[in-house]
C-alpha cells in the first residue's frame, strides 16, 4: 500500500473527502451527544446505511449510491 498525497496547490483534489467530513460531522457528531464509543459507532452505522441505501443523489441520477452501484446508466 501506498499513500497519496495531494499535490501542493490543488485543493480540489480533497474535495469529496472534505464534504463527506463536514456532512458527517454537521449531521451526526454535532447532533448527538455520546456516552460511549459504542453508541458513536452505532449512530454512525445507521447513518452510513441510510446515507448509502436510502437518500438519493442528484449526481447520480437521483439513485441511493447502494442502487446506483448495482445498475449503472
Amino acid at each position: 500500500m501506498t499513500l497519496a498525497f495531494i499535490q501542493p496547490g490543488k485543493p480540489a483534489q480533497n474535495a469529496y473527502i472534505a464534504r463527506f467530513n463536514r456532512t458527517l460531522r454537521e449531521e451526526v457528531l454535532d447532533a448527538y451527544l455520546f456516552h460511549s464509543i459504542e453508541e458513536v459507532q452505532a449512530i454512525v452505522q445507521d447513518w452510513l446505511d441510510e446515507n448509502n441505501a436510502v437518500r438519493p443523489l442528484e449526481a447520480l441520477g437521483g439513485l441511493p449510491p447502494y442502487q446506483f452501484a448495482l445498475n449503472p446508466p
